[in-house]
């Protein structure tokens, strides 16, 4: 494939407005942070053992306050106060689904509000952020994709949602005290509200942050990107981040994926494979994830399993298939398909020598779970007319 441009949008990426002009040491680059404190009067010959300080007090034992950065000289602390802040998203509402996931509202520059949803496993916790505030797919299924897409979210909003959510577990070491090699956040999904591939830049350094051995310290591996299929810059997630890969595939049929996921109409499934072929190879990554909501009548027969199938076996694509029953949401054109076919679809694949896990839907009575999130203010500023009109859909 022929290098390309990134995919650029008219979209905004507004940083927040900070108190006294003070600059957040949140989202910056290593480079980046180099930059800062040198403009901030750091001498040269110490700016790279500064950097360094600055960034595991920020990251790996997650402080607030420059204050308490004790190895540093108190003059050179004061410095830091003077000139920068730490600063995260604001929570506004916390839920607690019966099954233990966790639901944040959170407030970010301008006043908009993104979710972000906790998963706690047997063997992992799982963090699911946004990239974006609203999304311009518009996939047909998804209700996150009935809000317009407003702006791009920056990279220290992008890892301000990791760093908010390990506040909320209590997650970061405390001096002193044993390492916990346990952890309670363990894995990132880029899943939330938005499309990672058209916020390239920013998704990719909030990743780099949390990839550092210094901090956060999240293997590659443990981080799962999702897309929708923007196809040039899958080549360049493999060779700027190296995560692992989903697509959400959702449709084995053009005409079908073209409705269910617009984008498709840019780039097609075969367009799509290709790109997705070389992806393992790029990035030495395990196997792509295929995302595929199980819609009733329209993508859940079992012809729709085979070709599936040959898809992935003509590209030669090692892969699994995420079986995700659909979350029907007020006011959705689809309904759920039935366990019997869903059970049946995942069987076709699996004997066709494919994992097929089927998603357990998690946290889906604080619409938290797959499609459903949608930021509470946005539903707020509906009317009256508008909520009752979808309550008559979803009564109908």
């Amino acid at each position: 494939m022929e290098p390309t441009s990134p995919i650029t949008q008219d979209v905004m990426t507004i940083p927040r407005k900070l108190p006294e002009g003070k600059q957040n040491l949140v989202g910056l680059t290593r480079a980046q942070m180099k930059d800062a404190l040198l403009a901030a009067g750091t001498k040269e010959k110490q700016a790279k053992m500064r950097v360094n300080q600055v960034w595991q007090w920020i990251y790996h034992w997650g402080v607030r306050d420059f204050a308490d950065m004790t190895n540093l000289a108190k003059d050179y602390r004061a410095l830091l106060a003077e000139n920068f802040v730490i600063e995260l998203p604001e929570v506004v509402q916390k839920l607690v689904s019966e099954d233990g996931t966790r639901k944040y509202l959170v407030k970010i520059a301008g006043g908009h509000e993104v979710e972000v949803v906790y998963i706690p496993e047997e063997d992992r916790g799982t963090l699911c952020i946004s990239s974006q505030v609203g999304c311009t797919l518009t996939c047909s299924f998804c209700h996150t994709g009935t809000q317009k897409l407003v702006r791009n979210l920056t990279a220290a909003e992008i890892v301000g949602q990791i760093m908010m959510a390990r506040d909320d577990l209590e997650e970061w070491p405390v001096p002193g005290e044993p390492k916990d090699e346990t952890r309670l956040l363990s894995n990132i999904v880029l899943m939330g509200m938005g499309e990672p591939l058209y916020n390239f830049d920013n998704v990719r350094d909030a990743m780099k942050i949390a990839m550092d051995p210094e901090g956060i310290s999240l293997s590659r591996r443990r981080i799962t990107l999702s897309t929708s299929g923007v196809v040039p810059e899958i080549a360049r997630t493999a060779q700027e981040i190296g995560c692992l890969l989903a697509i959400s595939f959702h449709a084995t049929t053009d005409e079908t994926r073209d409705v269910l996921v617009p984008i498709n109409k840019r780039w097609k499934i075969e367009e799509l494979l290709q790109a997705l072929a070389a992806y393992p190879k790029a990035s030495n990554s395990e196997r792509i994830t295929f995302e595929y909501v199980m819609l009733a009548g329209v993508n859940d027969s079992d012809e729709d399993a085979h070709r599936l199938i040959d898809h992935i076996k003509r590209h030669n694509i090692p892969a699994k298939i995420n079986l995700i029953p659909f979350n029907e949401w007020p006011g959705s054109p689809y309904k759920r398909s039935s366990n019997n076919r869903i059970r049946a679809f995942a069987n076709i694949i699996y004997q066709a020598g494919y994992a097929s896990p089927i998603r357990k839907t998690r946290g889906d009575d604080i619409m938290a779970a797959c499609g459903q999130l949608k930021s509470a203010t946005e539903r707020a500023r509906k009317s009256r007319k508008q909520i009752e009109a979808e309550a008559g859909v979803a009564q109908g």
